[in-house]
């Protein structure tokens, strides 16, 4: 089976912070492989920008380099390569000063009548900084768009700022909040599962639905990230964002089509139909963690404070148990949790159904699991659905929890994309199904401030756990009191 390759329009795609990480593991490559599948047309253009003083072979051969390093041999093809070597120009500017940016006027200016994409891979204190160089330069055409990477603020208050200086340059249109896990092939075919099947959706709700799970797991630390995640921590990191994301779209109402604004109408809705959490309640239902050390598949680990070389506080793990207050799930929870060194690299959606009201099989026959539905969207992607068979072969009736499972890498014969290829593409497309609107942004985080306050006035310790483990205790306590256990098995 093979899919189907839309070209897209030429572009120019700006990229602040060209020199800095995310461009060079992630967008770099996603560009590269549009230009393999052939989804680029001419004249495309990428343009790195930074302060770094660098010619444009100079950059050519930093993009060769990164090419090399995080693609595989084979999709390094010598007269691709070239081509998209060709694509790739570099201007030095700075953000907080007008150096440079007289130069990326004129490089832009050859191609003023393409859509134009300004992607900011860089730190939010200077979005606004950006901004408003490129409307004082007069950057913005018709065709022009913006691209932020998260975090959109660290509480409400902040995101509400940024968002204001932002939206004071352009149009909420033009404004593409990434969330680079909205990109990934899984989410999206939870979408398809649940509104392209009969089978799910009559079942969708807590007549049929005993709870959900949400794990968004890391095995590694911090990874270069020191300066960055103690100030944040795993709530504002991971749960704000990605974490809210997927339980918007496994929560929310059939949208009247797939158009941007009836799907993140759908998904504004749920966000500010979750319980409140505050003083009163956050210890029942919130568990902060800090990973000490221990073991990982490469071997022995420092812990979190050894690694930052300073005594914190702030919680790499976080687990929740949430609700929503309306028709479809009353009385349904939402455990959710993530964090860093874990005992593996997962991310899954987990979907578990009641239990049969009444057995009429014998003892003998075993124990009878209740159905699940499992969306693993990393490091595997696949749909597995848990269910009960009888076991094969003569003796009476015995059953087993045995799962359908459908791996993508094995059920399509093309390869999956990187998130940040489809996501980048649909800037160029001006399609925001998959970004996150402002109002989505601020209501997550109305939800969150209540959180980070009542941790901050009850002085809610950041318990320890072993690396290499599932978390603290705490975190298997908060979903076994009610019963149930968090999901851990392929």
């Amino acid at each position: 089976m093979s899919s189907q390759i839309i070209p897209v329009e030429p572009f120019d795609y700006v990229v602040f912070g060209g020199t800095g990480d995310l461009a060079e593991r992630k967008l770099l490559p996603a560009l590269y492989h549009r230009q393999l599948a052939g989804q680029l047309t001419e004249p495309t253009r990428i343009i790195g920008a930074s302060r770094t003083a660098m010619t444009d072979d100079e950059y050519r051969q930093y993009t060769l380099a990164a090419l090399k390093e995080h693609l595989k041999a084979e999709e390094l093809d010598e007269a691709q390569l070239a081509k998209f070597l060709a694509r790739i120009f570099y201007v030095a500017v700075d953000a907080k000063s007008d150096q440079g940016w007289p130069q990326l006027k004129t490089l832009l200016d050859a191609g003023k009548d393409i859509v134009r994409a300004f992607y900011l891979a860089v730190s939010p204190s200077i979005f606004g900084d950006i901004a408003d160089k490129i409307r004082d330069h007069k950057l913005i055409t018709k065709s022009t768009r913006i691209v932020v990477e998260k975090p959109i603020g660290r509480d409400l208050a902040s995101a509400q700022a940024l968002n204001d200086t932002i939206g004071k340059v352009f149009k909420e249109e033009q404004i593409f909040r990434i969330d680079h896990y909205l990109g990934k092939e899984t989410v999206q075919n939870l979408m398809a599962l649940r509104f392209a099947n009969a089978l799910y959706e009559p079942l969708w709700n807590s007549a049929h639905i005993d709870h959900v799970q949400i794990t968004v797991a890391e095995s590694v630390g911090l990874e270069g990230r020191v300066t960055y995640y103690d100030k944040a921590g795993a709530l504002r990191d991971m749960v704000q964002n990605h974490i809210l994301q997927l339980l918007c779209l496994v929560a929310m109402e059939a949208p009247s089509s797939l158009d941007a604004e009836a799907v993140r109408d759908e998904k504004l809705k749920v966000l500010r139909s979750l319980k409140p959490i505050t003083g009163a309640n956050v210890e029942k239902r919130t568990v902060r963690g800090q990973y000490r050390a221990g073991a990982s598949a490469g071997g022995p680990v420092n812990g979190y404070q050894e690694e930052l070389e300073a005594a914190s506080d702030t919680e790499t793990f976080v687990a929740i148990k949430t609700e929503i207050n309306n028709w479809r799930w009353a009385g349904v929870p939402f455990y959710l949790r993530t964090g860093k060194r874990l005992a593996s690299r997962m991310s899954e959606i987990v979907i578990a159904f009641k239990p049969i009201p009444h057995s009429i099989f014998g003892e003998g026959a075993g124990r009878i699991e209740a159905n699940k539905l499992v969306i693993r969207l990393q490091p595997d992607e696949g749909v597995k659905q848990w269910l009960m068979i009888k076991d094969p072969g003569p003796g009476g009736m015995r059953l087993r929890h045995v799962s359908l499972d459908m791996s993508f890498a094995q059920a399509f014969e093309v390869r999956n994309p990187d998130a940040y290829e489809r996501l980048l593409m649909d800037v160029i497309r001006s399609n925001q199904t998959l970004f996150m609107r402002r109002d989505e942004v601020e209501a997550a985080w109305n939800w969150v401030d209540p959180i980070l306050k009542a941790w901050e006035e009850i002085g809610q310790k950041a318990q320890g756990y072993t690396s290499g483990t599932w978390g603290p205790s705490q975190a298997i306590a908060l979903i076994e009191r009610d019963g149930r256990t968090w999901h851990e098995n392929d």
